[in-house]
């Protein structure tokens, strides 16, 4: 770990290696003074200070909070959620003011197994809170795939939390988009899901989870996939048509493990590297810039996914492009992600992929707090997210940062 710190440290310098350590002392102080928030008696996480507390950000927040060895609230927000569950299954996106259309993303689980890995206990989830978590994975199945195809829908760009993507995801209560990100991130469920059953000694469910996974992966291969363009688009579920819109979404089998060699080539090579598309001055846009709905700036109070770089998207891809042999392009993502997150004096909610301006709240500390770590996680070939890596709390042990 020693050598890791080390070129992690010569890379950016001492000044900024400086600026660092004082960053994540203050980002540590807004998380326990404004993102510990009350919740009906229970002190639950959250990256935003308007008291409401969000799906998938939660999976990107408790990978943060492992850096420094703190897993409670990976169960603590969990039970949350799993106690508003309805008998269909349904779980909403958010805790305080529901939207009651909006599943919670395909991320339960893994915050799920996220905690287990470091706690070595799952025992809390034996019995009703196991059964929960299988009630959702079906609800997606059962309830969100109207042609039966096994590729469930978003039910508009809201729910996909890449908000103002109306022209690939349509409007809220559209549900035609079978989104490639979603199927992504249901692989990466099915995945958590059968080793999460494998440890409660449920193994008839592990097979049956582990064989959804391995059909659900050989569907996007088959159905999202472009062979003329080279690239993963949506799929209109009414329709059968292709949602020939480019977005960072294509990019996500890298993560899910669910596209051969040759495609990841052409994925990486045409699009991903594309300097009129994606690999802007900031990489990953969001939106290719070639699209003819593109922009930069934020329009009011919007969460802008129309080009801006977002961390957890990046944050994905990254670990993606290590996934399939691309090392030097993921550890030249992470440090521009990184030297991206350090330009401005405070972690940003989203940033400008022209020219690195945050935008959004200010400050923020959810999960845009991981393009810190980007680089060291690059250096130490460490990856969170991957259930086959122990899990370290590396701003202490690295850094020698305590929360």
């Amino acid at each position: 770990m020693g050598d890791a710190v080390d070129r992690f440290r010569s890379t950016i310098g001492e000044q900024q290696w400086q600026r660092l350590l004082c960053r994540l002392a203050e980002l540590n102080c807004q998380v326990k003074t404004r993102g510990i928030r009350s919740y009906r008696e229970w002190d639950l996480i959250t990256g935003y200070d308007c008291g409401e507390f969000w799906d998938w950000d939660l999976y990107f927040e408790n990978i943060y909070m492992s850096y420094y060895g703190i897993h409670r609230y990976c169960r603590m927000n969990l039970e949350r959620f799993l106690d508003t569950q309805v008998e269909s299954g349904f779980i909403a996106r958010n805790l305080v003011n529901p939207y009651l259309r909006d599943q919670f993303k395909p991320f339960l689980v893994q915050i799920a197994l996220l905690g287990y890995r470091q706690s070595g206990d799952c025992r809390w989830l034996q019995g009703e809170y196991y059964d929960r978590l299988r009630r959702y994975l079906s609800y997606w199945f059962w309830y969100c795939d109207h042609d039966r195809n096994g590729l469930p829908v978003w039910d508009g760009a809201a729910h996909s939390g890449m908000d103002n993507q109306f022209r690939r995801t349509g409007d809220n209560g559209a549900a035609l988009c079978e989104g490639v990100d979603l199927a992504c991130y249901l692989v990466r469920e099915l995945d958590a899901m059968t080793l999460l059953a494998e440890a409660l000694g449920a193994a008839e469910d592990a097979r049956e989870y582990r064989a959804h996974a391995k059909a659900l992966r050989e569907l996007i291969a088959v159905t999202y996939w472009h062979e003329e363009d080279g690239f993963y688009y949506d799929r209109n579920e009414r329709s059968g048509d292709v949602i020939r819109v480019r977005t960072v979404a294509g990019f996500l089998p890298l993560w899910a493990d669910a596209c051969d060699k040759a495609k990841a080539e052409r994925l990486v090579h045409e699009h991903l590297l594309n300097e009129r598309e994606f690999w802007l001055p900031y990489p990953v846009a969001t939106w290719a810039k070639t699209e003819p709905d593109y922009y930069q700036q934020r329009i009011e109070d919007e969460c802008n996914w129309r080009g801006p770089t977002w961390v957890p998207t990046n944050y994905m891809v990254f670990h993606g492009l290590r996934r399939y042999g691309h090392d030097e392009l993921a550890r030249e993502l992470a440090y521009r992600t990184f030297d991206m997150v350090m330009s401005e004096n405070d972690t940003r909610e989203f940033y400008n992929a022209e020219t690195g301006a945050g935008q959004g709240r200010n400050p923020f500390w959810g999960w845009s707090s991981l393009g810190y770590f980007m680089p060291l996680e690059w250096e130490m070939d460490y990856d969170p997210t991957d259930p086959a890596t122990q899990i370290h709390p590396i701003a202490m042990e690295a850094l020698g940062v305590a929360f």
